[in-house]
Parts: C-alpha cells; sequence; structure tokens
C-alpha cells in the first residue's frame, strides 16, 4: 500500500454559477482516486444542485455540498473546504476548479510527489508533460512571466503560479506561521498567500505537470477574474507578506 492510499484524501472544487460545466467535472472523477469531494457552492440555484445529483449519483465517490446564500468568493469558498477537511481528519486536499479547466483524471499526478514526502504539489501546465489549451495571449504572459518574480522574491524555482490545481497536506495549516483564517484571504489573495507561506516556510513544494483548458473562446468568457478589480488579490500577497506588512 503506497503512503498515498493510507492517507484520507479530500477534492475541494468551488462552485459558482457553473451550470454545464460541474457536472462534466464530476462525471470525470476515477473511482477512488479521493476518498470524498467536498463542493463549496456560492448562491446556488436549482439547476446547479440537480446538476450535481445528477453527476453524483454516477459516482463512487461520496460528495458533501456546502451551500453559501451569498457569493464570499473563492479564497472564503477554499478555506470552507479546508476546515471540512481538518476536521473530519483528511491528511491530504486537492483543489481544482469547478468549469472543467482541471482534469480529476490528472489528481493522481498531484498526489504522487506526496508519497516521496512533499507538503505541497503545484500543478504546472508549462513543465513537459504539461498542456494549456485556448489560453488568452494575456493570460498566457502574466502567467509565463510570474513565476520568474516569485523565483526572485522567494529563492524556490517557479514555473507556474497562477494554476489552481493544486494539492497540501492538512497539517500545513496547523502551522501557526500560516493563518489562511484572515478576512482579507476571502477573494483569490489565499491561493497566493498560501503559496508564498508554504515556500518561505521550509515545507518542501513539487510542480508537477498538468493540463489547463480555456474553454471558452468569447471575450471575457473564459474566466471570473477581472484585471481591475480582482489582479491585486494576486499580486499583493506576495508584496505584502514579501515586505512584512502583513503576516
Amino acid at each position: 500500500m503506497s503512503i498515498c492510499e493510507s492517507f484520507w484524501k479530500l477534492a475541494i472544487i468551488p462552485v459558482y454559477n457553473e451550470v454545464g460545466t460541474i457536472g462534466k467535472v464530476l462525471s470525470k472523477f476515477e473511482d477512488h482516486v479521493v476518498d470524498e469531494i467536498c463542493l463549496v457552492v456560492d448562491r446556488p440555484t436549482e439547476n446547479i444542485l440537480r446538476e450535481i445529483d445528477r453527476a453524483g449519483g454516477g459516482l463512487k465517490i461520496p460528495i458533501h455540498v456546502i451551500k453559501n446564500p451569498n457569493r464570499m468568493g473563492i479564497g472564503y469558498a477554499i478555506r470552507e473546504g479546508i476546515e471540512y477537511a481538518i476536521d473530519h481528519k483528511y491528511d491530504i486536499v486537492v483543489v481544482m476548479a469547478g468549469n472543467n479547466k482541471d482534469d480529476p483524471r490528472e489528481i493522481p499526478r498531484l498526489l504522487a510527489p506526496i508519497e516521496q514526502g512533499c507538503d505541497y504539489v503545484q500543478g504546472s501546465r508549462f513543465l513537459a508533460g504539461g498542456k494549456h489549451v485556448k489560453n488568452p495571449i494575456l493570460r498566457r504572459m502574466f502567467s509565463r512571466l510570474y513565476p520568474f518574480i516569485w523565483t526572485l522574491f522567494t529563492g524556490v524555482f517557479c514555473t507556474d503560479v497562477t494554476n489552481g490545481f493544486r494539492a497540501y497536506r492538512t497539517r500545513i495549516f496547523e502551522d501557526g506561521r500560516i493563518n489562511i483564517w484572515q478576512r482579507w484571504l476571502d477573494g483569490y489573495a489565499l491561493e497566493y498567500y498560501i503559496h508564498y507561506k508554504v515556500l518561505t516556510s521550509g515545507y518542501e513544494m513539487k510542480e508537477v505537470p498538468v493540463s489547463k483548458l480555456y474553454p471558452y473562446s468569447h471575450k471575457g468568457g473564459y474566466s471570473k477574474i477581472y484585471p481591475l478589480r480582482d489582479w491585486w488579490q494576486i499580486i499583493g500577497p506576495l508584496i505584502y507578506l514579501g515586505l512584512g506588512v502583513r503576516k
């Protein structure tokens, strides 16, 4: 039995207005790749809940649904999933998108390094064996440049920082130096906060190749991230933490 087989594993999927895609994501889960799927749904509609019920009915993996009546933010949703994992004694969490950009069949790639002792595994579309499809040109340029900046700031070589397909050992969230419960982390900032803290706190990180599919070709339809509103949440944690403004 491998280490990962002896560990309890939870997949966390934030869901907001993912009609027509969350069902596709769930349908790609292979039997027993994780022990449970936690869907954190902001503003659940009847259509979303029906789609989850239909797709979940064909799975051998149990699904737990957390329903937020309002849109709370992706960081808030991921944090709820992590809290659920800690409360239920899960050893590993895998975080992935609910809009069909990430492929659940690649979860074993994220889990394999944990068998070798890694605490955090970052999926990278830019490593050999990874790929990105329909990645918009401005997003692609930013996604390629940003890891170099992180490498300079942290001293840890990175090829992909903005890819939200990741796996963590839950024990890192019990480290007093890593406080994910801060309100300023309710949005996109949480993922970059964790990335920085893990890289600078002595934990072992590894990148693995994964796929990233941007399924929409029309302008503005490929992401819920808006440059003026959300990009500071992506850039800000590196600056705040690097300068010691926040902890």
